[in-house]
């Protein structure tokens, strides 16, 4: 039997574009799509067991992660995700996404779960609320200059992570650098929001660096 790894590989080899999921559950999917799309991703909107099951990478969007995190388990998604990224799955969230894909949050809403693929424990809404948005330019690595444009809207930030975890960028408050763009293998995670501007360098960068090196 091929290994999901040797099969990415192959398909790879061959030319064929990788099939990319949007999980669009609830949040910005519709943003994140046209992103990969504007990479010449093969990508789509995937919502039920089939259709998450037949793509192999998946983004989840930014949004709020107890509803999505309900949604995916009363659609009995969540087990399915969860081994996905187990296996080997390259995965990228944003905001909400990152706290899904965190293996712990330090402050959970009742009964909240992740997804899980990268170790680290995650604050929610860590820079404030809406009203605190904000936006900032990033020096990312892997990533070259220009400086990216981040938006943060009631984002997370690490709050600590296994030495096995890749910081990517940090953003620095009160005097204390919080990582907001992380990765462990296959799974990237930033706190803010690339799906919302005109720069879809993240993106590329998941698609190129991540999901092709898988």
């Amino acid at each position: 039997m091929l290994t999901f790894q040797f099969l990415i590989a192959w398909q790879n080899a061959a030319g064929n574009s990788l099939k990319v999921g949007v999980l669009a559950l609830q949040g910005d999917f519709r943003e994140h799509l046209a992103s990969l799309e504007a990479c010449g991703a093969d990508a789509s909107l995937v919502r039920t067991y089939e259709e998450i099951s037949g793509v192999e990478a998946l983004v989840i969007p930014g949004g709020e992660s107890t509803t999505i995190y309900k949604l995916a388990k009363n659609f009995d998604l969540l087990e399915l995700i969860r081994e996905k990224i187990k296996g080997g799955m390259p995965t990228y969230g944003s905001c909400a996404g990152m706290i899904l894909v965190a293996d712990k949050i330090l402050d959970p809403a009742s009964g909240q779960e992740t997804f899980g693929g990268i170790e680290m424990t995650v604050r929610r809404n860590a820079f404030g609320r809406q009203v605190d948005s904000f936006e900032v330019d990033l020096d990312i690595k892997g990533i070259e200059a220009p400086t990216v444009s981040a938006v943060f809207i009631r984002a997370p930030w690490v709050d600590s992570l296994s030495p096995r975890v890749e910081v990517l960028a940090s953003v620095e408050i009160d005097g204390e650098l919080h990582p907001v763009a992380v990765r462990q293998g296959s799974v990237l995670a930033t706190s803010f929001h690339p799906e919302i501007t005109s720069d879809n360098r993240i993106h590329k960068f998941f698609l190129e660096e991540i999901a092709k090196a898988i």
